[in-house]
């Protein structure tokens, strides 16, 4: 029966693998870079909006007990308080248009006793790849811009330290409430806050993403394509298989033992002899 090449080990290992494959690209690959260019949509619009809304206090936008989520990363809000500078977090090993940085992350204390991480914005690195010196936070009561982030997370789970190669500064590997109130035991909303330019206690601000698709949409098309170019190729070669003469379902020819070099001239000699 001509179905029989179907069970053949080679070719059940070849259809796992197209299958899997298949599956894979329908099921994750594709899915992925969908979800990727929905974030990515998202974080457009929520760029886009924030470029021309007015700041809104950060109380009312994100109520006690809130984080920050797709819906309102990166929307301005205001906050009117007093920095905390005591307990300020430099974040380490940072990139910034292809540079080494340090972000500066310094808590703010609003009116209303809630306690903001704000995100202060870069600073560059010194020749020892050190921080290099930077103006501290304004004194006394300000008002500040900023945009809502959803807190970063360390896969590590790394706390902030301090030690004679930060010059007993406190630094983090990640920009993260969470990070910065353990350390300095104070309670501090989910999230942090961004600063724009020319606000209070600003030093470099951080550049904002660009407001681009992204190839992620094309990627998905892609697996899709890809998935299905590797069902119809399987299906290409199993019509084949079953059609007479295809390359499973025939029987090669056993080949004959190798003649030795004395055989083909001795059968060489045969030939040309001459006959009586």
């Amino acid at each position: 029966m001509r179905l029989r090449f179907l069970l053949r080990p080679g070719w059940l290992a070849l259809t796992v693998v197209v299958f899997t494959f298949a599956i894979c690209c329908y099921t994750l690959l594709a899915p992925w870079q969908f979800r990727r260019d929905n974030e990515q949509v998202t974080q457009n619009n929520a760029l886009t909006t924030s470029f021309t809304a007015k700041p809104a206090p950060a109380a009312q936008l994100l109520p006690p007990g809130t984080k920050p989520d797709k819906n309102t990363e990166w929307h301005l809000v205001s906050i009117t308080g007093t920095y905390l500078p005591s307990a300020e977090v430099v974040a380490r090993l940072r990139t910034v248009q292809g540079e080494g940085a340090y972000e500066v992350l310094t808590p703010l204390r609003a009116t209303d006793g809630t306690v903001y991480l704000i995100d202060r914005g870069y600073v560059g690195l010194s020749s020892n790849s050190g921080v290099l010196p930077y103006a501290a936070a304004p004194g006394g009561q300000v008002t500040v811009v900023a945009r809502v982030r959803s807190d970063e997370t360390d896969p590590k789970n790394r706390e902030a330290f301090a030690d004679a190669s930060t010059n007993g500064k406190l630094q983090s590997y990640t920009v993260d409430s969470r990070v910065v109130a353990k350390a300095s035991g104070l309670t501090i909303r989910p999230g942090y806050f961004q600063l724009d330019a020319n606000q209070p206690g600003v030093l470099s601000p951080l550049p904002l993403p660009q407001l681009e698709s992204g190839p992620y949409f094309s990627y998905a098309l892609q697996w899709l394509a890809f998935g299905t170019m590797a069902l119809l190729g399987w299906l290409y070669f199993t019509i084949r298989e079953l059609r007479p003469g295809g390359a499973l379902t025939t029987e090669r020819p056993q080949r004959g033992r190798r003649k030795s070099v004395a055989e083909m001239l001795a059968e060489d000699e045969d030939e040309y002899s001459p006959t009586a």
